[in-house]
């Protein structure tokens, strides 16, 4: 269980600008309200989806996507992100607790390309050195770039 902390605007445009230039599928891990999956379809990272739990952020998340236009465009679903394949996921962005960092880098390396980028907030990958970080203190994130992260 993780505890839902709304994404700062922000934390938002610091995520946004690490995965700026890129493409190719992108999912957040614990999507909440959709503010970043929202954003990301925005700026033109397709397609854009989240994965999500609580039942109440789910709506929340399809309601924020049918107002800003993208019913249909953007996909919140219920699952649990261990039981998903990430294997053709090219930009994960990750905000969860720091207790789930460790099983979590074993499966994104078990399973992303070597092409892929994670970005995390709020909390780094303890055992992984970040490509590149952005922001201080609780607005910043850390970008890792699977192919260096398995060197």
């Amino acid at each position: 269980q993780v505890p839902y902390q709304p994404s700062s605007p922000r934390q938002v445009a610091n995520t946004l600008a690490l995965l700026r230039g890129r493409a190719g599928k992108t999912v957040d891990l614990g999507s909440g309200d959709g503010r970043l999956v929202l954003e990301a379809y925005k700026q033109g990272l397709r397609p854009a989806l989240g994965f999500e739990l609580n039942p109440w952020l789910l709506c929340l998340a399809n309601y924020r996507a049918w107002r800003a236009g993208y019913h249909g465009k953007i996909s919140f679903l219920k699952k649990d992100l261990w039981k998903v394949n990430l294997s053709d996921c090219h930009n994960v962005i990750v905000f969860l607790a720091p207790s789930v960092k460790p099983p979590l880098a074993t499966k994104l390396l078990a399973e992303l390309p070597d092409d892929a980028r994670v970005v995390a907030g709020r909390y780094p990958f303890p055992s992984w050195s970040p490509s590149s970080t952005l922001g201080q203190g609780l607005d910043q994130v850390w970008a890792y770039d699977i192919k260096e992260v398995r060197r």
